[in-house]
């Protein structure tokens, strides 16, 4: 069987139980070598094989999986963050469903979720937005037209944007011609969790200038909108006026 995990955000006491218990028992690992924290492979059982997906194409990934489920094994594939996010995934499960592998997925702690933390920031606020947009800018992967930058940008939501640290000029010129001003708050948050996590808050315009300053070329998430400095209204799930079904509002 497969069972692909979320491996985190980069801490390695960031990954849930259930998928360090699975990264234990497994007899072969395969993990995306080039963004998961290597101390994961510290809860490998020993004689665990592993492999490095990074120096892997898909036939070679699918190919290590089908040896070991031909052998009886069971195999972790070990994604960055949450699988789901630009995890890949959707070609793996597909391949293995030709095969007749039995596949399970294992979420994990995205990094847009620890740059949050990082920040102590919350993308929810009321009176600010109640909508989280996650993106990235185009690169060799195309992104569809009606979900530019700026189209998104336009809804004023918190926006968390991926994959985008060498293209932070273009980035921010997209995001004001979408409707934000150049002086709206921004971060750019590096290697959330990670021991060198670095926190870097700037303005829109600034994006590219702040990264420069800072060495900071990839393995870097954007963060932008209102809920990085706009002052927000109390959430009304414990405000003592405010009746639900667990509490009656007091008179």
């Amino acid at each position: 069987m497969l069972h692909i995990v979320g491996a985190g955000s980069g801490a390695a006491d960031l990954i849930t139980v259930r998928g360090k218990a699975l990264l234990e028992s497994a007899d072969v690992i395969i993990y995306a070598g080039s963004l998961v924290n290597p101390e994961l492979l510290d809860y490998a059982k020993e004689g665990a094989k592993v492999y490095n997906s990074a120096e892997m194409d898909l036939g070679e990934v699918i190919a290590a999986i089908t040896e070991a489920e031909g052998l009886g094994l069971t195999t972790v594939r070990l994604h960055t963050g949450d699988p789901s996010l630009y995890g890949a995934i959707a070609e793996q499960i597909a391949a293995c469903d030709e095969l007749g592998i039995e596949v399970d997925v294992t979420p994990g702690v995205s990094s847009f979720l620890a740059a949050a933390a990082a920040m102590k920031a919350e993308y929810t606020l009321p009176g600010v937005t109640q909508t989280v947009i996650l993106t990235r800018m185009q690169g060799r992967t195309a992104v569809p037209e009606k979900e530019s930058i700026e189209s998104l940008a336009r809804h004023g939501a918190s926006m968390a944007i991926f994959l985008s640290t060498g293209m932070l000029g273009e980035l921010s010129e997209r995001l004001i011609q979408g409707g934000y001003a150049a002086d709206s708050s921004a971060a750019i948050v590096y290697k959330a969790s990670w021991p060198d996590e670095a926190v870097y808050r700037c303005s829109v315009a600034d994006l590219e200038k702040t990264a420069k300053e800072n060495g900071v070329e990839m393995t870097a998430l954007v963060l932008v909108g209102g809920f990085l400095s706009e002052p927000f209204e109390l959430s009304k799930l414990y405000s003592p006026d405010f009746s639900h079904a667990y509490r009656k509002a007091k008179s």
